[in-house]
């Protein structure tokens, strides 16, 4: 049997039904946080699994320092249960380790391929040492593996599956395959993905606590700022701090962003007359004012530069005949 994890991933789940072949699932079936998990993605995880077992099988169980296993970079989990971490280590200082880790070499040390919390159990009580099992395998099969173990754990975020899908979509040709191994729909696979184009301090903050934002909510204020552009950002920048506390209903978000950039950017008053206002960054720029007499541009003095108002006026220019007066 070939070595290569993806190899076998892929072949375990090429005849995988779609989750358009599921037509007998209910409303009350569906998970609240996102994308259903399909039988598909429990096949594609017994698959990993098992094959872990088939390499642990050819390994080698030993103990070593605990201090010589790195984690594995694939691992995309942010948050551990530390309740349940506690649990375990009191278990295994109790009972010691009933199964093993499993390790690759690297270097002078050792990486981790399964096990990160019995390691940190480990940690924990202070355990110098570590059952292991240590196996042979390549980078591919790392990311594979990490995205067909993680993606199916309830208390995994959504935001942390993201992240495990980044990382192993080079494993396969397309994000169609990737779906279909998956047992997921290319658009559910593209709400995922969603989280990419969310601003940077969005995003540094659900690298500290990945569960404030759920995949679907992810989509809808990406959406939501393409629509909104620059007032939108900065519309939620003032929600977002909302969303992390609690005080704003994730879900709403999106809804609560386009509403506040709409009141930001323009405002009808009690004569029908219409105003947008102009930003360049966080500065006001100038309004475009539209009444039953026409429309009407009006630009500071100083926010507009020689080659921007050339610009402009060679703008309107190919759009109606100027003359000089």
């Amino acid at each position: 049997m070939s070595n290569n994890i993806r190899e076998q991933l892929m072949a375990k789940t090429a005849n995988l039904p779609k989750p358009a072949d599921f037509k007998g699932e209910t409303k009350k079936d569906k998970s609240a946080r996102g994308p259903q998990t399909m039988p598909g993605i429990t096949s594609a995880l017994a698959a990993a699994q098992l094959r872990i077992q088939e390499l642990e099988g050819k390994g080698v169980e030993t103990e070593i320092p605990v201090s010589e296993i790195v984690p594995n970079p694939w691992q995309p989990r942010r948050q551990f249960n530390e309740a349940k971490l506690s649990e375990l280590a009191r278990s295994i200082d109790e009972v010691g380790l009933l199964q093993a880790v499993t390790v690759r070499r690297l270097g002078d040390g050792f990486q981790l391929v399964a096990g990160e919390r019995r390691l940190r159990a480990h940690k924990l009580i202070n355990r110098e040492n570590i059952r292991a099992v240590v196996i042979e395998c390549s980078d591919q099969d790392m990311a594979a593996l990490a995205l067909m173990e993680n993606v199916t754990r309830d208390d995994l975020s959504d935001y942390e599956i993201a992240i495990s899908i980044r990382r192993a979509e080079t494993e396969f040709p397309n994000r169609t395959r990737l779906a279909q191994a998956m047992g997921i729909s290319r658009s559910d696979l593209y709400r995922f993905l969603a989280y990419d184009d969310l601003p940077d301090f969005v995003k540094r903050d659900l690298d500290l606590n990945p569960a404030v934002l759920g995949a679907s909510s992810a989509q809808d204020t990406v959406n939501a700022l393409k629509k909104t552009g620059e007032s939108g950002v900065r519309a939620l920048e003032e929600l977002w701090p909302q969303v992390v506390s609690g005080d704003l209903v994730q879900t709403k978000l999106a809804a609560s962003l386009s509403a506040q950039a709409g009141q930001r950017g323009s405002s009808t008053d009690a004569g029908g007359r219409s105003i947008l206002k102009i930003f360049a960054g966080k500065v006001q720029a100038g309004s475009i004012t539209k009444d039953v007499k026409g429309l009407t541009f009006k630009f500071k003095s100083g926010v507009m530069t020689e080659e921007q108002e050339s610009q402009l006026r060679e703008h309107i220019g190919k759009m109606f005949s100027i003359r000089s007066e």
